[in-house]
């Protein structure tokens, strides 16, 4: 199935740049690192993860998966 009202998505660039993708970030350093080692991504490829990230909830089927607190 399409995720619903993909086409209102929204990614801040702040949340990919400032957190998942900076090592010195004291939560977000794990995911950084990862984003690093598997894609070779770093902070100055924010803009490319957000085009990618929305292109592929628009674009591709979403599945289930597990629901937790958070959705």
């Amino acid at each position: 199935m399409k995720v619903p009202n993909a086409d209102h998505a929204l990614v801040d660039i702040r949340k990919l740049r400032d957190y998942c993708l900076d090592p010195a970030h004291r939560t977000g350093k794990h995911k950084a690192r990862v984003f690093l080692a598997a894609l070779g991504m770093t902070a100055d490829d924010a803009e490319v993860l957000r085009n990618a990230l929305l292109t592929a909830v628009r674009e591709y089927e979403a599945e289930s998966g597990l629901k937790d607190n958070y959705g």
